[in-house]
């Protein structure tokens, strides 16, 4: 057996002196240790990144079994409670099947988030759902280590006859991956793959699209957005991506909308869902940036009854924060010229640096630039196929507001 599977060849690694809250932190949930709380000898700096280890307390009481890399900030990743567990197909086919059991009791159709990483059990690892194909994210050393015995257990559970291994998670990088995506059962999809979500149809491009194809976590957004819309009224969807607001939108009976987004080819995949949901006639795209297309909307006198912004994260970490906040504010600025007295207004953030109370304050500030009063109606979240733990803050990365102007 190798390291990775004999408890007693693992090596154990250990918290460093007056760390009893790391200690306790670990004992209550939290799934990290920083690089600043853990004894790193040479023996230890030594260690391929993904290396099982058994992770101990300052007194050596064991804490549980963790990935280790080294040359990483997070420098460990709980992966289990008992430090004796072995990682295999059977172990991931239990983390599997929890998960699935909560997908398949949420939605009535195998397109969903099947695994969220830390929320799931699985830190680093994201695995989207499209029918009978999955595409696994494997962000972690650890989990590319044990990428064979996963997809396997991914098979078995699940059904699945095609998975697609994504290789293009930004932090692959610091856990010293490469960036090669590829085919791991089955065979790629020659086309988009339709996904029904919200009365409309979505195309997922699994292969040559952004992250996994299609971003499932914003579908209870879409949902409460369709509900702000009467018949007849138009809507404006930026930073469109493949058409996720404005298409449920339409789903719901408006009258047109409009897709904003910089690539051209998610513009593409928007309007290949419009007209596989028989909307094409009332849906149009407008290719560019979304600062300056909205602009030049103001400036030919548009409005709309519904207008959704659902940027890019602006602020993916600490060192961001203050731009991030600055560009959420012009969103609001902007978009909040175009809603026509009456109407609705929505604001996303997907920055994980930027927490709510900050891009609320950032938004509200942006509303009042633009002249305009609110009410804000509604705060969104990630869908129930993106659970995160009660002590990890990070998880709650997604934020969106909906306000009446």
């Amino acid at each position: 057996m190798t390291d990775a599977n004999d408890p007693g060849a693992r090596p154990h690694v250990r918290l460093k002196p007056k760390t009893n809250a790391t200690a306790r932190g670990l004992r209550h949930g939290f799934p990290w240790v920083y690089a600043s709380d853990l004894v790193t000898d040479r023996r230890t700096r030594s260690k391929p990144a993904g290396t099982l280890a058994v992770l101990e307390d300052e007194a050596r009481t064991p804490l549980g079994l963790v990935a280790l890399t080294p040359g990483s900030k997070i420098i460990c990743r709980m992966l289990d409670r008992d430090p004796q567990a072995v990682v295999d197909a059977d172990w991931f086919r239990s983390r599997l099947a929890h998960a699935l059991a909560l997908r398949e009791q949420l939605y009535d159709a195998p397109f969903y988030r099947l695994i969220h990483a830390e929320g799931d059990g699985l830190p680093g690892v994201v695995i989207d759902r499209f029918g009978d194909l999955a595409v696994i994210q494997p962000n972690a050393a650890w989990a590319e280590r044990h990428l064979e015995a996963l997809t396997q257990a991914l098979i078995d559970v699940t059904g699945v006859q095609h998975v697609i291994k994504n290789a293009s998670g930004r932090t692959r990088a610091l856990e010293d991956l490469d960036d090669v995506s590829g085919v791991l059962a089955g065979q790629a999809p020659d086309a988009p793959i339709p996904v029904p979500m919200n009365g409309a149809t979505y195309m997922a491009d699994v292969t040559g699209g952004q992250k996994t194809g299609l971003f499932f976590d914003q579908r209870d957004n879409h949902a409460f957005a369709a509900r702000l819309v009467r018949p007849g009224d138009a809507v404006l969807d930026v930073f469109s991506h493949v058409g996720g607001f404005g298409l449920a939108m339409l789903a719901a009976g408006a009258g047109s909308a409009l897709a904003v987004d910089g690539s051209a080819p998610a513009l593409a995949l928007a309007d290949q869902g419009a007209q596989a949901g028989d909307m094409g006639a009332r849906f149009a795209t407008r290719q560019g940036d979304a600062f300056d297309v909205m602009a030049a909307l103001a400036e030919e006198g548009a409005q709309y009854d519904v207008v959704i912004c659902d940027p890019p994260a602006f602020a993916p970490s600490k060192q961001a924060l203050e731009a991030g906040l600055r560009a959420y504010e012009r969103v609001a600025r902007l978009a909040a010229g175009l809603v026509r007295p009456g109407g609705y207004l929505g604001l996303c953030s997907c920055s994980h640096a930027a927490d709510l109370a900050r891009f609320r304050t950032a938004s509200a500030r942006g509303i009042g630039r633009a002249g305009r009063s609110a009410q804000i109606l509604h705060t969104g979240y990630a869908g129930g196929d993106h659970p995160q733990l009660p002590v990890l803050a990070e998880g709650g990365y997604l934020k969106a507001l909906f306000f009446r102007l």
